[in-house]
């Protein structure tokens, strides 16, 4: 019962749409701006950069949290670290279909970056850098997203990942391309926009 308790709780806090609050105390409806999306590109966009960086640290923090908690609550369980896997999956499931916004969520780059904070931290730093190196160059987020999104089983493969995160490795990856896979066509015809 404490574990279903665990995943529901990782679910729930990643059906908090921080896009959308954030966005809504400013007077906008970010699915009536730029590209539709929740997430923060879209923020940036719509709010000021500012805004966006903002949303981006929410929607890591919301399944960052559930995850520290789980790893505290079940520091002695044979399966913690599966534990773990399984909050971060809920919470990841529920940035992309939230409940809290109709079941229509972001992308979820940010959030998966969120869980590997907290589950492998140090393969986790060099997605971001990844992807910060990426959008330097480029100026495109979606080039930086799935740049570290696809670089990413390296990373963990650098720094010795267990079976466990390798799996929800697979899941964030397979998901994030599917998300993206307007972005992806976009970048593929060259008429993704800027930042």
């Amino acid at each position: 019962m404490a574990v279903l308790l665990a995943v529901l709780a990782g679910y729930l806090c990643g059906s908090i749409p921080f896009g959308l609050v954030i966005a809504r105390l400013r007077k906008v409806d970010l699915r009536q701006v730029g590209s539709g999306n929740i997430g923060a590109t879209n923020a940036a966009r719509a709010l000021g950069k500012g805004y966006g960086v903002l949303v981006l640290v929410l929607d890591a923090l919301k399944a960052s949290l559930p995850i520290w908690v789980t790893q505290r609550v079940f520091a002695d369980h044979p399966d913690v670290q599966w534990l773990e896997v399984a909050v971060a999956a809920a919470a990841f499931v529920g940035h992309l279909l939230p409940v809290f916004a109709r079941f229509a969520g972001g992308k979820g780059v940010a959030t998966a970056l969120g869980c590997f904070v907290a589950i492998a931290p140090l393969p986790a730093l060099c997605g971001g850098a990844t992807w910060l190196l990426l959008f330097a160059l480029t100026r495109i987020s979606s080039v930086g997203s799935l740049g570290a999104v696809l670089t990413f089983p390296l990373w963990l493969y650098l720094f010795s990942a267990t079976r466990p995160v390798y799996a929800l490795c697979g899941l964030f990856l397979s998901l994030i391309l599917l998300r993206h896979r307007g972005n992806i066509a976009r970048l593929w015809n060259r008429q993704e926009q800027k930042l």
